[in-house]
């Protein structure tokens, strides 16, 4: 029989990190930990294989099969533990939580204290002394089950937890702020109010018995793999639906018996902004979640971390010593042993590591250690400065760094002139670094509804909940009230780049009235805020930006990527300005210029309608000829930027009707401007009009039945390449033609362009070189690219039409249908966002294959908007191709996936 279930405790274990495919990433770690000597508590991982035959099979029959290995997984903790399972006198309690492969932090579901019922409750006190302990972790548990198994949630969005509601209830009674504060009585009425709940809520009386306890939480912990957080958070990372998760049953060890107990999480490193040193928090007499869950506002692991917290919160150093120790301060010995067990594993592990950990009455324990969610800003540094370190090598730090996250660092900055001006209203702590500006909304289902009406948001939250992550990612930036550097809103907020503060204890949070109140002042739901995740600032309306600059860590990472990459990285630009941008970004040369976007600048506009509405070749002719210093000037400038390096000019693409006005007031304004009747451009645009204009008259077929405009393009270029010639800049200019699918269109396209050029070499008795290529974006150009490169000296694909043309779908309408295929499953990823490798790439493929066998040294790019896209940028280095061209703020992105394509292939 196949092995379900994974055993590990006192020393040994059944797996090891290397597992995390099979035992997921928690099962894994759980493992190693183990199997290097560290004090983690006995348990066993039921494999994430599991989790989809769980589903297949049923409740029922999934016991059934599962039953002997998890009985033999619970006698393995009874012996190791000294306890037993639903016993009177001497009860083992366990937790149930969940670990996929990689991590979801907060996405899946987890059931602490489980085992406890009226019994084994009493038998928990008269063991551990400790009554109040006792009650409390059995009103956790029913809590956190019902919830969790028996479906106990807020009827509305604007509601409370119901437990949370029954417990301030009991607070209010008694008269107190905190839950520490609550006596063992109180503790009993509460899980009597608890139970009566449940019964009322579910229908069902709450389970005493353990194993059918056990069985439970097994089910809803495999269950929530596909709850919709769980499956949002797979779709907005790209992890795959059929991974599934592990379950981890775990011996329970206590961080809430006492002043002398604690829970925290801490880091080997800042996870924000990278910095080689130790931090994290920890509540007192406090069990994990409450660290993580944002409900108590926890205290700093070091002494550094904590003066530096109290100075951010205006605390004076007296008052922070008396109510908000550190743990290095509170329990020195026990802080020994942390601190050099982090040191432990991150020399283990070789990365910076997110680890739980608990103190059972002065005892340490490790629950989880992880590679640790961090910022794309830290990621960078990390990664560099382990290289510095001598701990990792030059292609560990290259591949550390995830490509699709490394434009985080490219987001606007606030100007430091505009923060000066803005006013302060809150301060919090800076729990992911960035700026953020926009509107303030309250719930996750409107941050996302006003995003897709265009609005900026920033979405508020006392604290945030998994069941927040959709909202969180349509925000700008996340702001909470309660909640510290580890707590949710954090934790998942710097794993997704996004801005967020949270803790900012000054600010009141009305969900039903739809306000929050700062200083005094009402901000209700749609005004203007900023946040500073660098300094844990909020600010009032809108601050200005800056660009950021590539510089320092990110700059080393650059410089190391060209060391290894094959294939250079363009850009798309069709200014001097983006051009330049890109320049800096480490740009090669620019992938793909577009003519016609210079033709809405200024008053060229008017001269490109008087060629539309010319009658004949020589009112074409005399309107180009307006054109054409403005063309030249253009280039000029694109040259200059790109001095000594490579520019593709793509020729006209698009059809001519994009270039007029379609409603009859602007038709009008247009005849009068150029001084016709309205009756004339009208029925100019009428004839412009295609049923289906994508596959109409554009690209080189305008070309070739006006030739006249291919050769003032044509003229435009050459003639600026020799003016920059004159001035000593090198222009590099490629000639590109586009929409071929013939080779006899191409071949009339080259004849006019090399004409056009001798007669500019003729007049000016001068030459530049240059190359005639084109843009393989028809399905049929690619499968007779052997004929096309004949004539072609350069080939591009342009991936947007090809994908369009080889999948059959508008890119205009794409979107009234591909949302549904997406949830369907009917496609993985959008294809025009991540490049189709089995057919649209199967046609690239074949292209580049086809083109060489005429023309072995024929160069060979992409630039469609999957240039910059990272597994689309590695399939083109598996291609062969000698450049992509993306976007200028997607060129790091692009250096970083090719030189990461590199070493793959190496390996």
């Amino acid at each position: 029989m196949k092995k379900n279930v994974y055993l590990f405790g006192a020393g040994k274990a059944e797996g090891r990190a290397t597992d995390k495919n099979l035992l997921g990433g928690k099962g894994a770690n759980l493992a190693e930990m183990n199997r290097i000597g560290l004090p983690v508590p006995a348990g066993f991982t039921i494999t994430a294989d599991y989790c989809n035959r769980w589903n297949e099979l049923g409740t029922e029959k999934a016991i059934e099969e599962l039953k002997p290995e998890v009985e033999k997984g619970i006698s393995h903790i009874e012996e190791i533990m000294g306890a037993k399972f639903g016993d009177r006198e001497n009860p083992l309690l366990v937790s149930v939580r969940s670990g996929a492969r990689v991590s979801m932090p907060g996405m899946m579901d987890t059931v602490l204290n489980l085992g406890l019922n009226e019994d084994t409750v009493a038998g928990l006190a008269k063991k551990s002394g400790n009554e109040r302990f006792a009650w409390d972790s059995y009103r956790r548990f029913i809590q956190m089950y019902g919830d969790v198994v028996m479906g106990m949630k807020p009827e509305s969005k604007e509601d409370e937890d119901p437990f949370e509601v029954i417990i301030d209830k009991i607070k209010k009674e008694k008269g107190v702020e905190l839950d520490t504060e609550l006596t063992t009585d109180d503790l009993q009425k509460l899980v009597a109010r608890f139970k009566k709940a449940v019964k009322e809520v579910t229908g069902n009386e709450f389970p005493t018995d353990p194993w059918e306890q056990l069985w439970g939480a097994i089910g809803a912990v495999f269950g929530s793999w596909n709850n919709s957080r769980a499956i949002y958070y797979r779709k907005m990372n790209g992890i795959p639906h059929h991974w599934g998760t592990a379950v981890n049953v775990q011996s329970m060890v206590y961080g809430n018996m006492g002043e002398n107990s604690a829970t925290g999480v801490a880091f080997t490193r800042d996870s924000a902004t990278g910095e080689n040193i130790f931090n994290g928090e920890y509540l007192v007499n406090a069990q994990g979640e409450d660290v993580v869950a944002g409900i108590r506002t926890p205290q700093e692991i070091t002494l550094e971390g904590s003066r530096r917290w109290a100075k951010l919160q205006n605390i004076s150093e007296e008052e922070r010593k008396e109510k908000y120790p550190s743990l290095e301060e509170v329990m020195p010995e026990v802080y020994k042993q942390l601190f050099d067990i982090q040191k432990k594993l991150e020399e283990h592990y070789k990365d910076m590591q997110d680890l739980e950990f608990t103190i059972q009455e002065g005892r340490l324990w490790l629950l989880q250690t992880r590679n640790g969610k961090r910022t794309s800003a830290a990621e960078v540094r990390i990664a560099m400065e382990l290289l510095e370190e001598g701990k990792i090598d030059e292609k560990t730090a290259i591949t550390r760094v995830n490509a699709n996250r490394l434009d985080e660092l490219l987001h606007p900055e606030f100007d430091k002139s505009a923060l000066e001006e803005a006013t302060i209203i809150s301060k919090g702590l800076p729990a992911s670094p960035g700026a953020a500006t926009g509107r303030i909304v309250f719930f996750a289902d409107d941050a996302e509804t006003w995003k897709a009406k265009g609005e900026k948001v920033v979405l508020v939250r006392i604290e945030t909940s998994p069941e927040d992550l959709s909202g969180m990612d349509a925000a700008e930036g996340i702001l909470t009230a309660r909640g510290g550097m580890t707590s949710h809103a954090a934790v998942v907020a710097r794993g997704m780049g996004k801005c967020c503060v949270s803790g900012a204890g000054g600010i009141r949070v009305n969900y039903k009235e739809r306000k929050m109140v700062a200083e005094g002042k009402e901000y209700k739901e749609g005004d203007w805020i900023s946040l500073n995740g660098t300094t844990g600032e909020v600010y009032e309306g809108k601050v200005e930006t800056i660009e950021p600059k590539m510089s320092g860590n990110f700059g080393k990472l650059m410089n190391l990527c060209d060391k290894y990459t094959r294939m250079n990285v363009r850009t798309n630009a069709d200014t001097p300005k983006d051009a330049k941008v890109a320049r800096d970004f480490g740009a090669s040369g620019i992938g793909l210029c577009r003519t016609e976007h210079m033709f809405f600048e200024g008053d060229r506009i008017k001269a490109v309608r008087e060629m539309i509405l010319a009658d004949d070749e020589k009112g074409r002719r005399k309107a180009l000829d307006k054109l054409l210093p403005m063309q030249r000037g253009d280039f000029e400038g694109i040259f200059e930027a790109m001095d000594g390096l490579p520019v593709t000019v793509r020729l006209l693409d698009p059809p001519l009707h994009e270039f007029v006005p379609q409603d009859e007031k602007s038709q009008a304004d247009m005849a009068k401007e150029l001084g016709v009747s309205p009756e004339e451009v009208f029925n100019k645009v009428e004839s412009l009009h295609e049923v289906n204009p994508m596959l109409g008259h554009r690209g080189c077929r305008l070309g070739n039945t006006y030739p006249e405009i291919t050769e003032m393009q044509a003229r435009a270029i050459i003639e600026a390449a020799l003016n920059c010639k004159k001035r000593g800049i090198k222009a590099l200019p490629e000639i590109m033609v586009p929409l071929i699918g013939t080779k006899e269109e191409l071949k009339m396209q080259e004849e006019i362009i090399r004409s056009t050029a001798e007669k500019v070499f003729e007049e000016r008795n001068d030459t530049v070189d240059y190359m005639v290529g084109t843009m393989i974006e028809i399905p049929r150009a690619a499968l007779t690219a052997d004929e096309i490169a004949k004539t072609a000296e350069f080939f591009s694909f342009g991936t947007n039409d090809l994908t369009q043309m080889t999948f059959g779908y508008s890119r205009d309408d794409v979107g009234k249908f591909l949302p549904i295929y997406l949830e369907k499953n009917l496609l993985e990823h959008d294809p025009f966002q991540v490049l189709d490798q089995t057919g649209v790439g199967q046609l690239v493929e074949i292209g580049t294959q086809k083109g060489r066998s005429t023309r072995p040294e024929l160069k060979v790019g992409i630039c469609g908007e999957h240039g910059g896209e990272p597994s689309s940028v590695k399939f083109c280095h598996r291609v062969g191709m000698n450049y992509v061209s993306c976007s200028p703020f997607r060129v790091p992105v692009a250096r970083l996936a090719a030189a990461q394509a590199a070493i793959e292939e190496n390996k």
